[in-house]
C-alpha cells in the first residue's frame, strides 16, 4: 500500500498556493457577491488567526464554528489550521438541546457563532459547555461577544507562530447522527490533506467547482483544500435547490459539481449544450440514470465513494467509460486497502457479499472521548464501515447497502438501497425511502415512502404504478408491499433520510398506506 506525499500541515498549502497563483480568483461567495484571489485569501486568513490568537485560541484549543455559508466560515477554519487549534463544526440548523450537547461532549472553549444564532446559544444551560470566549460574525449587539471580523481587519497580514504537525488534530467532525447523538470523528492535518490532494487530480487551473453543501458538513472543506493544490476556482453557495442550481451553473463558468437526479428536471429547462460544466461526481446516483446524466448535460460523470471516518474510499477511473451505469463504486487508490469480510471478520470470496472494512494513509483516529465504540468499530487496523459490498472478478467494488438497511424476506437480503435507486429513477418520484416491516409469516416486508417532487401530488403517481413501474426492474420480491406517501423527510445534519424517526412514527407501519397485496393475499 503506496503513501501520498504531503506538506507539512494545512496552513503551508494555503501559503504555497498563494505563492504559486498570486491574483488569480479562488474562492468566490454566491450571497456575498466576493471573491477573493489566492494571495487575498492568505492575508486574511492571516488576519483572523492573529485575531482569534490575540483573543487567547492557541495551539489545541477546541473551537466550535457556527455559521451559514458565508467567507468566515473557511477563513476561521484556514485560520484555526495555522494556529493549530481545532475546528468543531457546529450543523447551523441546530437548536439549544443539540448545541449544548456539542459543545460540552468537544470539550470546545471558544465559539464562532453568526449573530443570527447568538438567541439559542444564550439559552444553553451555562453548566452544559466550557465556552470562555464567543466570537461573532455579523451585526448585531455584543454582549461579550468579539467582532471577529472587525477583529481581524485590525491585525498584520502576516502570521509567526510553530506551525502545527501532518498529524496534529485538525476538526472533530461530527458524524451524521442518524441514530440518537452524532459521534465526533478525530481527523488531523493529514487527514484533510489526503482527501485535498487526491481531489485536485482531476482539477486544473482553468477549472470551477461549485460548492454545494454546508461548509459544517466534510465536502466543502476538502473541495477547499482541492483548489488551493490544483489551482482552480470554487463557488460557495448559501442555500441550494433547484432554481439556485441551475442559476449558479449559468452564471458561473462552473466546470464540476456534484450532481443528483434532479437536475435531470433542469435539463428540459435550461439550455445544456451551452454551460461550461464538464465533470461531475457522483454518490448513490441511481445506475439507471447514469448515461441519460452524462448524455443530457453532455459530461462525464463518476460515482465515488466515502464516508467522514475514512475520508476518501473507491472512485471509478475517468477512462472506465464501459462502467457508465453499471452501479459500481470503482476501486480504491493506491493509499487505500479493502477487505470485504462476513460476520466473523473473514474474507469473502469475489462475487460475495460482506461488510467493506478500510485502512490506510489519513483515516480518521477514532471517535472523541468514545472507547467502547472505538473498540466496535475497529478490526485491527481496518475500519468497519458499517456498508455491505461484493467487488466482480476485475477488481470493481459495489456498495450494496448499510449492514442494517438490509430486509430479510422469507431468506431473500433485498437492498433498500437499491429498491431505492430504482423508485428514484420514476420522473415523478423526488426521494423514497425504503424500510423493513415486521411480517409473521414472511419474516420481514418492504414498505415505500415516496415524496413526489414539488408541484406533484400522490394522485399524480398511485401507488399501482409505481408497484408496475418496479415490476419491470427489479424481482418481484423486492417490490415494496407497502406505499405510504410523505411531503417531506427527516433529514440529519448531512441531509441524510432519518429512517429511525420515519418507522417510530407508527406503532403499526402498516397501517395508514397502501398494501399491494391487500389483506390475507400472499
Amino acid at each position: 500500500m503506496a503513501r501520498m506525499d504531503l506538506e507539512a500541515n494545512i496552513g503551508t498549502v494555503v501559503e504555497a498556493a498563494a505563492a504559486r497563483f498570486g491574483a488569480r480568483k479562488f474562492l468566490t461567495v454566491d450571497q456575498e457577491g466576493v471573491t477573493y484571489s489566492f494571495a487575498d485569501l492568505n492575508a486574511q486568513v492571516n488576519q483572523f488567526a492573529n485575531a482569534l490568537k490575540q483573543a487567547g485560541v492557541e495551539r489545541g484549543t477546541h473551537v466550535s464554528v457556527m455559521l451559514p455559508n458565508c467567507s468566515e466560515f473557511p477563513l476561521t477554519w484556514l485560520a484555526l489550521a495555522k494556529l493549530g487549534a481545532v475546528m468543531v463544526p457546529v450543523n447551523n440548523r441546530y437548536q439549544v438541546r443539540d448545541l449544548g450537547y456539542i459543545l460540552g461532549d468537544s470539550d470546545s472553549t471558544a465559539l464562532v457563532i453568526h449573530s443570527d444564532y447568538l438567541p439559542i446559544f444564550r439559552k444553553v444551560p451555562p453548566e452544559n459547555h466550557k465556552i470562555q470566549k464567543v466570537f461573532r460574525i455579523g451585526a448585531g449587539e455584543g454582549a461579550g461577544e468579539i467582532d471577529l471580523r472587525l477583529s481581524a481587519a485590525k491585525m498584520p497580514a502576516q502570521l509567526s507562530l510553530r506551525p502545527p504537525a501532518l498529524e496534529d488534530l485538525m476538526n472533530l467532525q461530527y458524524t451524521s447522527g442518524t441514530t440518537g447523538f452524532p459521534k465526533a470523528a478525530i481527523t488531523t492535518h493529514e487527514y484533510w490533506l489526503v482527501l485535498g490532494k487526491y481531489a485536485a487530480q482531476t482539477m486544473t487551473p482553468e477549472d470551477v467547482f461549485l460548492t454545494l453543501s454546508p461548509f459544517y458538513y466534510m465536502d466543502p472543506q476538502w473541495e477547499l483544500l482541492m483548489g488551493l493544490y490544483s489551482g482552480c476556482g470554487i463557488v460557495l453557495v448559501d442555500k441550494i435547490s433547484p432554481e439556485n442550481l441551475a442559476r449558479c451553473i449559468q452564471q458561473y463558468p462552473i466546470t464540476a459539481s456534484w450532481a443528483f437526479p434532479e437536475m435531470l428536471h433542469l435539463a428540459d429547462a435550461i439550455d445544456t449544450k451551452n454551460l461550461h460544466l464538464k465533470f461531475a461526481l457522483l454518490s448513490a446516483f441511481p445506475p439507471a440514470l447514469h448515461k441519460e446524466f452524462e448524455d443530457r448535460f453532455h459530461l462525464t460523470a463518476r460515482e465515488v465513494y466515502g464516508m467522514t471516518e475514512i475520508g476518501v474510499g473507491t472512485q471509478v477511473p475517468l477512462e472506465d467509460t464501459h462502467m457508465v451505469g453499471s452501479g459500481s463504486v470503482g476501486k480504491p487508490p493506491a493509499f487505500r486497502e479493502l477487505r470485504i469480510v462476513d460476520n466473523t471478520g473473514k474474507d469473502v470470496l469475489r462475487g460475495q457479499m460482506g461488510e467493506l472494512l478500510v485502512k490506510g494513509q489519513g483515516i480518521f483516529q477514532g471517535y472523541y472521548k468514545k472507547p467502547q465504540e472505538n473498540a466496535k468499530s475497529f478490526l485491527g487496523e481496518y475500519f468497519r464501515t458499517g456498508d455491505l459490498f461484493r467487488q466482480d472478478e476485475k477488481g470493481n467494488y459495489y456498495f450494496v447497502s448499510r449492514k442494517k438497511d438490509m430486509i430479510r424476506r422469507m431468506g431473500d437480503n433485498i437492498s433498500a438501497i437499491e429498491v431505492e435507486q430504482v423508485l428514484m429513477s420514476h420522473p415523478k418520484i423526488a426521494e423514497a425511502a425504503v424500510v423493513p416491516v415486521p411480517d409473521e409469516v414472511r419474516g420481514e416486508e418492504v414498505k415505500a415512502y415516496i415524496l413526489p417532487p414539488a408541484g406533484e401530488t400522490p394522485q399524480k403517481i398511485p401507488p399501482e404504478e409505481i408497484v408496475s413501474f418496479c415490476l419491470e426492474r427489479i424481482a418481484k420480491f423486492k417490490v415494496p408491499r407497502y406505499i405510504e406517501y410523505v411531503r417531506e423527510f427527516p433529514k440529519s445534519a448531512s441531509d441524510k433520510i432519518q429512517k429511525n424517526i420515519l418507522i417510530s412514527q407508527k406503532a403499526d407501519l402498516t397501517q395508514g398506506c397502501y398494501d399491494r397485496f391487500g389483506k390475507n393475499q400472499s
